[in-house]
């Protein structure tokens, strides 16, 4: 901190946040740790029953614990990832930034992703991201590149202009056509894994602005409209599972942040097939309305997901 104000600012947005959690209602009704989830989910989507779209809230727990109880509430990766199918994990590796600065995904959450998809008999999994930074300094110096490959991942280089295709977006209402990654386009199944900050131009990172890493030109969404091009991607395809690392987000500074002075430290994860509802409570994490992140309403005004966070199926743990 540089001095007495910007101490005294800090804690008040940390009060703010936590004052949020509490009003999003996102761990009004809490599992404990050990409590098994057979009952609460049986399956990872809406079921005839209960229609509601399903958002997990994991706290209190280290990043890849809290992982794997969000993964079981949702009925595991088995849900998800079936033998024999290629699978994409998309975190954000945007910047050349060490783990503790909370500019990209953690390693160790992308690690554990692969480990559990290629134990669930995937063919393979790859990882990518079309990074801002040099992208060989910043796949070696997030972690990830080697986390990845150790896991057992193909990393693929989102550098290369050869493996994006033109491709049409109609149901875009600014974005109407984009050089979309190969992967993006041909892996079965799609997981996009985010890490929660504070954005200066989109006000916040999560699921729906990571995937501005998906396509080549990064600036043709500043220069036809941020917001609207944020959401309209999501008309070509949702993942099919999104997971926000949002264990000690970035809250000022952003995207790329300047110290670890930036983050704060939560302990919070999030999982959702729905990349609206996510969002809607990614946002509420860092203190922010819906009206403020607006691609969250746009999206919704288009029918790619719910921001209504009361009438979803709210799953939540502490996990010490």
């Amino acid at each position: 901190m540089n001095n007495r104000r910007d101490f005294l600012k800090a804690g008040l947005a940390i009060g703010a946040t936590v004052a949020l959690l509490d009003r999003g209602n996102l761990f009004a009704a809490e599992s404990p740790a050990g409590a098994s989830d057979a009952a609460i989910a049986p399956a990872a989507g809406p079921s005839p029953a209960s229609p509601r779209p399903i958002l997990v809230a994991v706290r209190d727990g280290d990043r890849v614990a809290m992982l794997d109880k969000a993964l079981e509430a949702l009925g595991g990766i088995g849900a998800f990832v079936k033998p024999g199918q290629t699978v994409l994990i998309k975190p954000n590796i945007g910047w050349d930034a060490p783990p503790e600065r909370g500019a990209n995904t953690h390693p160790s959450i992308v690690a554990r992703l692969v480990e559990l998809c290629l134990g669930a008999g995937a063919k393979s999994v790859s990882v990518f991201d079309n990074p801002c930074d040099q992208w060989q300094r910043t796949y070696e110096n997030s972690g990830i590149e080697k986390a990845a490959r150790d896991a057992g991942a193909r990393v693929v280089n989102g550098k290369d202009e050869s493996l994006y295709r033109e491709t049409a977006i109609p149901g875009g209402v600014k974005l109407k056509s984009a050089k979309v990654h190969q992967l993006v386009l041909d892996s079965d199944v799609f997981i996009n894994v985010p890490v929660l900050k504070h954005h200066g131009g989109a006000q916040m990172t999560a699921a729906m602005k990571n995937l501005m890493g998906c396509i080549w030109d990064r600036g043709a969404y500043h220069q036809v409209d941020l917001q609207q091009t944020i959401a309209d991607f999501l008309t070509l395809r949702k993942p099919d599972l999104n997971i926000v690392d949002a264990y000690h987000p970035m809250v000022r500074n952003g995207p790329r942040g300047k110290s670890v002075e930036d983050c704060v430290e939560m302990r919070r994860l999030l999982a959702s097939p729905d990349p609206v509802l996510i969002d809607s409570a990614a946002a509420k994490l860092l203190g922010y309305t819906t009206d403020k992140v607006t691609h969250i309403k746009l999206a919704a005004d288009l029918k790619l997901g719910s921001m209504d966070i009361a009438a979803a199926d709210v799953r939540s743990f502490k996990l010490a």
